[in-house]
């Protein structure tokens, strides 16, 4: 049986990704076991989830994946590099997965490889080097950079294809036997707003925080959970809901507390500690920090990794455990298997990561952490409850 290896953030589940569960066991095999590595409450944006991992969780099972596993946050809420390199890490670790499935604008294999192998040459680099000396922005000089030693550079300026290239150069730099399957984005191009039988997560999103007429966007079973969290006081969760307190605690750290979030070490963080003090909302607070130079989405990153304490992984590391967040049938006997092939500890009972040693413990404390504050975001502070992240088991589909 071929088990399959999705990364993705289902923020929320939609019927885009629906489908990619169906293609994938349309091209394996309908008896294809769907693997998902989920960014948890935070996502790679810079951004509040716009409802909790485990309702989320409970989305995708609904929607054709068997087992959900955790992408902790120093990666979720990375930049696409170590975005990809702990979700692969994750998937990898399980000692399951046969394949990596993604979806791309380009629909194909071959000119993602062919960008991912020019990344890794050495001309690469010094064409990069004399770009960014230039003053333009990081994605943009790696696009012309690229664009110069292959004719498939150009497919890096879509944001699926970009991510699709960083998952790639993950397996082959860390030989994660996992096979590669590209499949097509279907739908609204990424961060479209049009709305129609395939609308991007985006367009659902800013129609749900819009109060506009949101059901019929989403498959039913995601409408439903959706629909019970904002009933609950739960949803829909943004960073607005928690502006002051994101404030506060930007405004009470001093300049050199902002560098360890500046990923790029260029300076970035003076302009951050400057534009906290004049600022008054989040926005404008973005608004003064940017410049050509730094995409926005960067700048999210750097203001979500401040208020949470939480740096972006660094080069090299490796989440230290595997979380479920929920599991079918078909997830529960994979989840039999790992007990013998996980590579890393697999936590299914929160209350079992005091027994595995102080390490994990303090990985998994702070993703404790980050769940507290994202729940300073409900729109009824009542639900955040005492309990946090110890009390929550997977959800079983």
């Amino acid at each position: 049986m071929a088990v399959a290896g999705v990364i993705a953030e289902y923020n929320p589940f939609h019927r885009g990704h629906a489908w990619q569960a169906a293609e994938i066991r349309r091209r394996l095999g309908a008896d294809t076991a769907v693997v998902a590595c989920m960014s948890g409450n935070f996502v790679q944006r810079g951004d509040f989830a716009l409802v909790n991992k485990h309702s989320r969780a409970e989305m995708a099972l609904a929607g054709g994946v068997d087992l959900v596993l955790e992408l902790p946050t120093p990666w979720a809420a990375a930049g696409a590099e170590r975005f990809a390199q702990g979700a692969a890490a994750v998937l990898a670790a399980a000692g399951v997965v046969t394949h990596l499935a993604f979806g791309c604008e380009c629909g194909a294999l071959e000119p993602l490889l062919a960008v991912a192998e020019g990344l890794e040459q050495a001309v690469f680099s010094e064409k990069l080097r004399e770009m960014t000396g230039k003053g333009i922005s990081f994605p943009a000089a790696r696009q012309q950079a690229l664009e110069e030693i292959t004719r498939a550079g150009e497919c890096l300026s879509r944001p699926n294809n970009a991510l699709a290239v960083e998952y790639l150069r993950a397996l082959r730099s860390q030989g994660y036997p996992m096979e590669p399957l590209a499949l097509p984005r279907t739908g609204a191009d990424h961060d479209s707003w049009e709305l129609g039988d395939y609308p991007s997560a985006s367009a659902v999103r800013r129609t749900v925080l819009a109060g506009d007429p949101w059901r019929d966007l989403l498959p039913e079973a995601s409408a439903a959970v959706l629909s019970r969290e904002m009933e609950a006081g739960r949803g829909p969760v943004c960073w607005q809901n928690c502006q002051r307190a994101i404030l506060a605690r930007l405004r009470s750290m001093g300049e050199a507390d902002f560098r360890p979030y500046d990923g790029g070490n260029e300076g970035l963080y003076h302009r951050f500690y400057h534009a906290v003090r004049r600022a008054a909302t989040v926005e404008e607070l973005l608004e003064k920090a940017k410049t050509k130079r730094y995409p926005m989405a960067r700048l999210r990153r750097m203001l979500l990794q401040a208020y949470l304490g939480v740096p972006q992984a660094a080069p090299g590391e490796a989440p230290r455990y595997i979380r479920v967040l929920g599991a079918g049938a078909r997830g529960r006997e994979l989840l039999g298997r790992m007990r013998k092939t996980a590579s890393l500890p697999v936590i299914t009972k929160p209350g079992s990561v005091q027994r595995l040693g102080t390490e994990i413990q303090a990985a998994f404390d702070l993703e404790a952490r980050c769940t507290d504050l994202y729940a300073l975001a409900y729109p009824d502070l009542g639900q955040s409850g005492p309990e946090g992240e110890y009390a929550a088991g997977p959800v079983m589909g």
